[in-house]
This record gives structure tokens, C-alpha cells and sequence, in this order.
């Protein structure tokens, strides 16, 4: 035992403010207590230290810390009546302070030593941030007065987190520290503050509400006298399994970050430096693993894999080997013989591993996935690092299963976003029809119909971006490459002619070029099909057999065959250098409305459905019975007017923008058809989509229909013109509305001066249309 002076903390300006004592007389007090209700053998014992207390000259004094050794007779039978006899005072941590804990004057061995060595070290983990050790200190004085003298219990308790790194082993250990204040008193100086408690409440817990504490019941009026006895817990262990629970309940990090700190909580688990960890969800698509996400890049298997090129083939052949046989295995060393027997270990032997091990993790008797465990060092592995492990092991299922769970909800969220219509701002009422189907159902009645989903009174909003001349384009791009796959047949004839001598060469010349001519002027699909017969039943098997029978001549023809290849063929090269043109705009008009869509829906909750065609077309449907328990207003479907409006001029700029990326020059066309009344829609269980409902509402959809290739009255240009936006109206209210809109946007130089009032063609069943039309200005940066 030791009676040197521990300074618990160097900045004593604060407690040399508070009026303490160091006294034996709480403890000779509680003895008495305990000697008269005591009932077995201890009562002896206390009797025997109760009377060497009464003998010596140490009650009713005020002691000084630096003289205990003086009282280390008294100091050892208090160590022998607080504690049990069987502990080891070289192991176990205790000691003896002043009443505010601020030095240690008797203490343990252990104590001792762990104070004097890794004192500088510790932190603190449980104090709020910012708090000062004087707040602490301060908090836990008016904790001990409001208890004794008030009543007023408190949430705090009297006890710290504290850690520090072991130089050892440069892991985290983790000590709580609690204080027992048992054996202090608090004499009253003056008379007691009367508080309520609802006025300090606030104040009882928070560090930054102590000074204002202070105020309300100075702390001149107390004086502490006594002792308190610190114990210290190494909880490491227990710390680590709370790190690990707390982070699968918070979900305050990411997930990949959430791995990281698990496996470090690990690494401290095992309370070996040398030991890692690895966790490997197991995730599948269609019941097969994959292994290609972010969550699995926590496996050492995994990433050795991809760093060492293992085929991928192998690789799933060995998980889906495990999958089926899962039990726990472990290499001790990675030797010759044992890669030889599991292929598998060569990689991780490359990766300077020389100890592995696999254990699977099971959910709800379902396998979730693995841990490793290995090392870069041979190690032993012991029962006892297994024990340890076993503790971690459902929380460890637990983050596995998380992640499998994640993955799939990742998956439905994309699947519901871009294949199907049912989105968040209707979502609602599915559940809710949903919800009626099963109440109301009738278990015996097989085949109940399920009512219909419908939006009444919704406004809607049309819009339309289509690749201009797109039918001409592929039609151009068609051509250009049917010519020259006629040119390089016809090349590749001449050249066989020079060496095989067959009139039927001069045939097939003939043919090509006849076909030449026909293709180079126009070529329906009938044409089209006839030439696809011509090739496959008289070119492809004349060339082929060449091919076959004539070696020298092979890399002639197989240079026909090369170009017949839809991916990499000079035959396909128009129309592919068409369709990556066509899918670039696409999908750059694609990834603005789904931008764009979320500015929409924070305005007021909306139904928002594109739809795919040589460009993109899409339908918004807004009103009350979309969004119930928000109060719809005709000022959010002027918003997203405005915003439409606003979105053509940014998808025309946009597209306008990649001019110099496209293979094939193309341009865009923007359309929207104003409608200013509402109408109602329905899903079609059938087709899995909205549409309109009712015979009025069908004229909607009808118009929709027709106005793409619609022409200005009496000319033949159309509507439609690249660099333009067309809005196309019945009646001139809805002009009125969109006129300011465009003059807004003229002023903010989106759109040019130059709106132009139309009248269109008389379509089938659909007269009076008239139509709007501005140019966009590219001028401006995008």
C-alpha cells in the first residue's frame, strides 16, 4: 500500500475555493452504525477497529494528505473493512482521496503504479464536450448537496470513462473511475438557500448551467469533510461490445465508415496487435453472391482477390463451395501444402498474410455472411480469443444482416425510381388501397378485385423534347451504312476475281451495284429485308466457302465478314455513331429531370412520369387529392408552369451544349400543351401506369397525341423547330398566363425577343388550336 500524494488534478485553482477537511470521523460514525446491527463475526472486527480509533489521536482532527503515512495503521483497517479480503491489493485498483476528489493520499499497489504511469495519458470519454475537469468537479459537489441536503436526486453519477492507448500494444483501454462518497459530510455554514427544483432542473445536469447553480446556493455555505474512496475498473472489453451496439443503433457514420470502427472495436476485443479483422456480408442478386459493393471491401479475402487477379470464375466457385458447407476454419501458418489443398490461400499468402481464419455469422439461423480473422504474423489461436469473440458474434449478425437488408431496400428503391410508376408522392394511396383490400377481403373469395387507384380534380402539365428529324436520321444512317457494306462486298469481289476465275464473281458485282443504286435513293423496309436475303442466302455461304477452301485469300474476305459485326463493324458504323448521339441527349434530358423533379416535389408533392421515345416526353399531374394533408393552392401550379417553361429553355441549352460530343449532329425540339382544366386519372392495373379517366378527360390525351408533327395554318413548316419552345393552347387565358411567364423569362435573358402568336392546322376531331413560340438563348453560359 501506498501513502504518497497523487495529484488527481494539477489545476487546483478552483478547489483551493472550497472549503474541505480530511476526517476519519464519517467512518468512525458509520462503524458505530454497523457495530450496533450487525449481527454475524464482522461485528467483532468492527469493534476491534472501532476501539483503534477511539484510542488514537486521529478523530476530531483536520489531517493533511502528506501525513498519512502517520496513519497508515488506521488508513490499512479501513483498506480491510471496504474491501474484500480475498482481492489482491497488486491487482486491484482503489484508493483513498480528499472529500472533493482532488489528491490521493492512500492507495493500492496497482493503483499506484497504473496513476504514476499512465496518469498523462488518460482522457476523459463520458464528459461533455467542452467541459472543463473544474465544471466535472463542480458538478459532482452540487450533485452531492442537492442529494443530501435537498432531496433532489440526480440523473448524474459519480463516475468517469477515462482512456488511453497502451504503448504495448497500441490498442485503447478503457478504466471507469467511480467515486463513492459515503464517508463525507456536508456542514452547513448560515442557513440553507431555499430553491424549488423546477428552478434548477435545467441547471442540475449541464456543465455550462454550474456557474449559474453557483449563484442560486454558493457553495461558502458548505463545508466537506470526510474522505472518499475511488475505485477503478478496466472495462475495455465491456466498452468494446457497448462501441459496437451503440454503432449499430445510432447509424451516425456511413456504412463504410461503421465497418471500420466495428473492426477496430474488434482489434480491441482481442487485445492483440497482432490479430485483424475482416466482415463480409453476404450479398446476392437472383440468389447468387456478388461481391462488387462497397460493403464487402472490408474482406481481406476480397480485396487480395482483386488485387492478385483471381479469376472471378474461381472465386465464386470457392464462396458458393463455402456457402454450402459453412463451418469455422482456421490456418494457423499458410504453407506449401495447405495452399496446395486450398487454392484459395495463395492470394492472401501474396498478400503477406500468414494466418487465417473464417467463421460464419448466422441471423436468425440464416447465414448473413463471414469474419476472418488473420494476421501477418503466425499466430496461436487461442480458446480464449475465441470466448471473446463468441460475446461479439450477434452483433456482428446483427451488422451483417443490416447491410444485406440495406442492399436490398438500395435495389427496390432504384427498381421503384426507373421501372415502374408507383413513386413517393402517390405511394400513400396504394398503401391505403392496399390496406382496404385486405381489411374488407374475404379469405374464402379467391380472385377479389381490388379497387381502383384514382386522382380526381389534378392538373395536368405536358412536355415533350424530341430529337429532330429523328426518323430521317436513321433512314440517312441506314443508307450511308448499307453503301458501304455494298462497297466493301464489291472490293472484296474484285480482288477474288483477280485470282478465281468464276463468272458467277461478275454476277454478284452486277448485284451490289444494282443494289447500289436502289439503296442510294430511297429504300423501304420491304427493300430492306429483300437485301438482308440477298446477303445471307447468296454473299454470306459464295464468301464463306472461299474463305474455308482458299487460305490466301481469307484475310480478304474475313474483312467483309469483320464489318458485318453490329458492335465493331464498319457496316453498322452511321447508325451506331446515331444511337450513341440519340442516348447522350437522352440521357442528359434524363438526369435533369431527375434533378429538376425534386425542386418540383419540395414546392408541392406531384405525380412526375417520363416516358421514352426518339427524345423524352413526360406527364406531371398536381392537386389536392395528390397531397391530401396539404392545402393546394392555384399559385403551385403557376410555380410549376413557370418551372416548366423555365426547364424546356435549360433542357434546349443543355442539348445545345453537347453539340461538339455527338458522333452525329442532332437537335432537340421542345414542346408543352397548356391545359387549364383539371381532370382525372387512373392506374391501370394492366399496364402498370397512370391514365386519364372519363370521356372529357380522353380529349386531353388525344390532343397530346396529335401535336408533335402538328403544321402552322396554312404553310408546311412545323410547329416544332429546333432552338425553339412551343406551347400549344385553346383559349387565350392560358396565352395570357404563359406571356408573363415568357416575359419574366426574357428579362432574365433565358429566352429571346421574339415570341411569335400562331395559328395550327385543323387536326382529326381537334380545331381551334393556336400556339406560342420564343426562341431559347444559347448566348448566355450553361
Amino acid at each position: 500500500m501506498h501513502t504518497e500524494v497523487l495529484n488527481i488534478n494539477k489545476n487546483d485553482c478552483f478547489l483551493c475555493q472550497v472549503d474541505t477537511c480530511l476526517s476519519f470521523n464519517p467512518f468512525v460514525e458509520h462503524l458505530k452504525e454497523r457495530v450496533q446491527t450487525e449481527k454475524t463475526l464482522k461485528s467483532e472486527f468492527y469493534k476491534y477497529v472501532l476501539n483503534k480509533f477511539e484510542q488514537d489521536t486521529c478523530i476530531d482532527l483536520d489531517m493533511h494528505p502528506e501525513d498519512a503515512e502517520k496513519y497508515r495503521e488506521m488508513l490499512e483497517l479501513i483498506y480491510s473493512i471496504l474491501t474484500p479480503p480475498i482481492l489482491n491489493e497488486k491487482e486491484f485498483f482503489w484508493a483513498l482521496s480528499t472529500p472533493v476528489p482532488e489528491k490521493i493520499f492512500f492507495s493500492t499497489d496497482a493503483f499506484f503504479d497504473f496513476h504514476s504511469s499512465h496518469h498523462s495519458g488518460l482522457h476523459a470519454v463520458n464528459m461533455s464536450q467542452g467541459e472543463l475537469y473544474s465544471q466535472r468537479q463542480k458538478r459532482f459537489i452540487y450533485n452531492l448537496i442537492l442529494e443530501r441536503l435537498y432531496g433532489f436526486s440526480t440523473v448524474s453519477k459519480n463516475e468517469l470513462l477515462y482512456a488511453y492507448v497502451d504503448p504495448e500494444t497500441g490498442l485503447s483501454r478503457y478504466y471507469n473511475i467511480q467515486t463513492n462518497t459515503q464517508f463525507v459530510n456536508i456542514k452547513l455554514i448560515g442557513e440553507l438557500p431555499e430553491i424549488s427544483f423546477e428552478a434548477i432542473e435545467p441547471y442540475i445536469n449541464n456543465y455550462e448551467g454550474v456557474d449559474i447553480l453557483e449563484q442560486i446556493v454558493p457553495l461558502s455555505n458548505f463545508k466537506f469533510e470526510g474522505f472518499t474512496v475511488i475505485t477503478l475498473t478496466d472495462i475495455t472489453l465491456l466498452h468494446a461490445l457497448d462501441n459496437i451496439r451503440n454503432e449499430l443503433v445510432n447509424h451516425s457514420n456511413s456504412e463504410s465508415d461503421q465497418y471500420t470502427l466495428i473492426i477496430d472495436s474488434l482489434k480491441t476485443l482481442s487485445e492483440n496487435p497482432a490479430i485483424e479483422f475482416g466482415l463480409l456480408p453476404f450479398l446476392t442478386i437472383n440468389d447468387k453472391l456478388i461481391f462488387d459493393t462497397d460493403e464487402c471491401s472490408q474482406s481481406v479475402l476480397i480485396t487480395s482477390a482483386k488485387e492478385f487477379s483471381l479469376a472471378e470464375e474461381t472465386f465464386y466457385a470457392i464462396t458458393d463451395d463455402y456457402k454450402q458447407n459453412p463451418k469455422p476454419v482456421f490456418f494457423r501458418s499458410l504453407t506449401d501444402d495447405k495452399v496446395s489443398k486450398h487454392p484459395f490461400l495463395n492470394i492472401l499468402k501474396q498478400a503477406g498474410i500468414k494466418s487465417y481464419g473464417i467463421f460464419p455469422v448466422y441471423y436468425n439461423k440464416k447465414m448473413a455472411g463471414i469474419m476472418e480473422v488473420y494476421s501477418y504474423e503466425e499466430i496461436v489461436f487461442y480458446e480464449k480469443l475465441l470466448s471473446k469473440l463468441q460475446v461479439a458474434i450477434p452483433l456482428i449478425a446483427q451488422l451483417l444482416q443490416n447491410s444485406i437488408d440495406q442492399f436490398a431496400a438500395r435495389i427496390e428503391s432504384i427498381i421503384k425510381n426507373k421501372f415502374t410508376s408507383l413513386q413517393p408522392s402517390v405511394q400513400w394511396k396504394f398503401n391505403e388501397v392496399a390496406w382496404n383490400y385486405l381489411k374488407k377481403g374475404n379469405k374464402r373469395k379467391k380472385n377479389r378485385e381490388i379497387e381502383t387507384v384514382v386522382f380526381d380534380d389534378v392538373y395536368p402539365l405536358f412536355g415533350a423534347i424530341d430529337i429532330r428529324n429523328s426518323t430521317i436520321e436513321r433512314n440517312t444512317a441506314l443508307q450511308e451504312d448499307l453503301k458501304a457494306l455494298l462497297t466493301i462486298i464489291m472490293e472484296t469481289l474484285t480482288v477474288l476475281k483477280e485470282h478465281i476465275h468464276l463468272a458467277l464473281i461478275n454476277r454478284l458485282i452486277y448485284k451490289c451495284e444494282e443494289w447500289f443504286e436502289k439503296v442510294n435513293g430511297f429504300i423501304t423496309t420491304n427493300d430492306e429485308l429483300i437485301l438482308d436475303g440477298f446477303l445471307h442466302d447468296e454473299v454470306n455461304p459464295f464468301l464463306n466457302h472461299f474463305r474455308q477452301n482458299y487460305p490466301d485469300e481469307k484475310v480478304t474476305i474475313d474483312r467483309y465478314f469483320d464489318a458485318l459485326e453490329e458492335e465493331t463493324g464498319l457496316s453498322y458504323v452511321n447508325r451506331r455513331n446515331l444511337e450513341t448521339s440519340m442516348q447522350l441527349i437522352n440521357t442528359s434530358i434524363n438526369h435533369y429531370l431527375e434533378q429538376a423533379q425534386v425542386e418540383v416535389q419540395e414546392s408541392y408533392p406531384c405525380y412526375f412520369e417520363k416516358f421514352r421515345t426518339d427524345g423524352v416526353e413526360y406527364d406531371i399531374y398536381i392537386g389536392q387529392s395528390i397531397a391530401p394533408d396539404r392545402v393546394f393552392d392555384v399559385l403551385y401550379l403557376k410555380n410549376i408552369r413557370l418551372w416548366q417553361l423555365k426547364s424546356m429553355a435549360e433542357i434546349a441549352r443543355l442539348t445545345y451544349g453537347l453539340t461538339d460530343q455527338l458522333s452525329r449532329p442532332l437537335q432537340t425540339t421542345q414542346l408543352i400543351f397548356i391545359h387549364s382544366n383539371p381532370i382525372d386519372i387512373s392506374f391501370r392495373n394492366d399496364e402498370r401506369r397512370f391514365d386519364v379517366e372519363g370521356a372529357y378527360n380522353i380529349r386531353y390525351e388525344v390532343v397530346k397525341k396529335r401535336i408533335d408533327k402538328v403544321l402552322i395554318a396554312g404553310t408546311i413548316e412545323r410547329l416544332t423547330q429546333p432552338g425553339k419552345i412551343a406551347m400549344v393552347y385553346f383559349n387565350q387565358t392560358e396565352a395570357a398566363e404563359y406571356q408573363e411567364y415568357i416575359k419574366y423569362l426574357q428579362e432574365e435573358n433565358i429566352l429571346a425577343d421574339d415570341l411569335e402568336y400562331l395559328e395550327l392546322e385543323e387536326l382529326q376531331g381537334v380545331t381551334g388550336l393556336k400556339a406560342l413560340r420564343v426562341s431559347v438563348n444559347y448566348e448566355i453560359a450553361l
